[in-house]
């Protein structure tokens, strides 16, 4: 069903496709339950003032959990999309990122849902919420499909790193592919967040995240699910360190796969730019120290060069200019 997502069409028809999924994870959601009913995460402790606002939480999961939550993430982020104005573009990304959640979480073999027939009632939206309400709601349930979509990432690479080391360089070019599939997502998903009145974020969500009403400024350092995926991605670059010219030399796919995984990386950096540039305008980060000279653009536009320095030599078509004014700030 998510493979058929009609995320170009007419909006009627993209809608209609989006409700059929829904239902389709909906059921899917209901048998898993059956087996057994999801874990009470808010009776969980959080391990930061982030897990806590976004509703999130850590535990030890057996496979059965693991698929069950994460469907329930898929569900309420396709009940959502229903409504949610994204564009086509940043929709089939998203999905696909579900879709690929959907197949690491339970086990299932692509193309193995092609005799699924959806539901004979597709249910509609709910009707009364208010709009205010609505975009309250996808700011946390975007960033919970994003998380979903980080930690996913986070065990492909992890796991192609481990398929590296032991010689299996086959099983380690399907799960690089995986995992730029969930990297592709990452921006998608946090647009489908941001997918609100630049005005009610500034007035009505930005100061939430924010003393008086938490402890410290919620932060994107806080995210453990990222750690986890930067963490992996570190382990990547010291299993496979060689420049893309060596490695395309004698193992071409592999220079392939690495690389887009890579432009993947830098592209959600350099998209994050954009997306707070639309939100937050010139204003400073939350989380910034008052000291500090930049705003909340200009960090996040440092990050993304010091990200596409550290691959220029990587990947075929790497930002050279960017990777030699960072080394001659280094040695200035």
């Amino acid at each position: 069903m998510l493979a058929g997502v009609a995320s170009h069409a007419r909006p009627s028809e993209r809608t209609f496709t989006l409700r059929q999924s829904a239902a389709v994870a909906d059921e899917l959601v209901a048998s898993l339950s059956d087996l057994a009913p999801a874990v009470a995460g808010e009776k969980l402790p959080a391990e930061s003032i982030s897990q806590s606002y976004f509703r999130v939480r850590e535990g030890e999961l057996s496979d059965q959990q693991a698929a069950l939550h994460g469907l329930l993430v898929i569900y309420r982020g396709l009940e959502d999309l229903c409504e949610a104005p994204l564009s086509g573009a940043d929709l089939a990304l998203e999905v696909a990122g579900m879709r690929q959640s959907v197949l690491d979480l339970t086990g299932a073999a692509s193309g193995a849902d092609r005799d699924v027939v959806p539901s004979a009632t597709v249910p509609e939206p709910g009707a009364g919420v208010s709009l205010e309400d609505v975009w309250s709601a996808r700011w946390l349930i975007g960033h919970q499909v994003h998380v979903l979509f980080n930690v996913c990432a986070a065990v492909a690479v992890a796991d192609a790193v481990g398929r590296l080391r032991h010689g299996d360089s086959d099983a380690a070019l399907v799960r690089l592919a995986d995992a730029t599939v969930y990297v592709r997502g990452f921006p998608a998903a946090m647009t489908h967040a941001s997918t609100i009145p630049a005005d009610y974020y500034m007035a009505a969500i930005r100061q939430t995240m924010a003393p008086p009403s938490v402890d410290v400024p919620l932060s994107g350092r806080q995210h453990r699910g990222y750690k986890l995926f930067r963490a992996a991605m570190k382990d990547l670059l010291a299993v496979v360190p060689d420049s893309y010219e060596h490695l395309a030399a004698r193992a071409p796919e592999l220079a392939e796969a690495r690389g887009a995984l890579l432009e993947a990386d830098i592209i959600d950096g350099e998209r994050h730019v954009t997306l707070a540039y639309s939100m937050v305008h010139l204003h400073r980060s939350i989380a910034q120290k008052p000291e500090g000279p930049d705003n909340a653009v200009a960090e996040l536009r440092l990050m993304r060069h010091r990200r596409a320095a550290q691959y220029a030599p990587l990947i075929r078509f790497g930002d050279h200019y960017i990777a030699d004014a960072v080394a001659g700030l280094r040695h200035s």
